[in-house]
């Protein structure tokens, strides 16, 4: 099975976290919820609190295929400073890895210089922040291994570009039917 990582910070979009965890699940992917808080409980921008199911700490990033950092703020801006997050997503990056951003989190990718020369979107007014990249403005784009969101209202067609990444365009279409989704 499939295995992926989200990075979940005090202050992240809980619709971009929460509802890219709920349909990868949809799609018999195991996901990991990864706080960064040195505590299991992460609160939202929105002052929801959820649990993740395991701290940075713990975490075995080792057999994950993918890295999914939702925006929000200002959980993107400490996904940016957290050291381990920063090197996993370089990591996963340079070995092929899928790596996934949506919102305000496109930033960090863009710091990394993952987006140069790369087609890419994030909320509006952080496209300055997506150094050498080809902003788009679109909901999502996939650039090879790496796919970037627009924002909240991008979470669901964010999230099926990631199942048709990791299991191919038949499944993200049977969850989108599933869910009833239509763009």
């Amino acid at each position: 099975m499939k295995k992926i990582a989200v990075f979940l910070a005090d202050g992240f979009e809980e619709i971009e976290g929460l509802t890219v965890v709920d349909l990868l699940r949809r799609a018999g992917l195991e996901v990991k919820t990864i706080s960064i808080m040195g505590r299991r409980e992460v609160t939202g921008s929105h002052q929801i609190t959820v649990l993740a199911d395991c701290q940075y700490e713990e975490a075995s990033l080792e057999e994950a295929e993918a890295v999914v950092l939702p925006g929000g703020m200002p959980g993107t801006l400490r996904l940016g400073e957290h050291k381990g997050v920063t090197e996993t997503v370089m990591k996963f990056y340079q070995e092929g890895k899928l790596v996934a951003a949506i919102c305000a989190a496109p930033s960090v990718l863009g710091s990394l210089g993952i987006l140069k020369g790369r087609s890419a979107t994030c909320y509006p007014g952080f496209e300055e922040k997506l150094l050498g990249a080809d902003t788009t403005g679109g909901k999502v784009e996939i650039s090879d291994n790496v796919i970037t969101g627009k924002g909240m209202g991008a979470a669901i067609p964010f999230g099926l570009a990631l199942i048709g990444q990791l299991l191919g365009e038949e499944k993200a279409k049977e969850i989108k039917d599933a869910i009833v989704y239509e763009d």
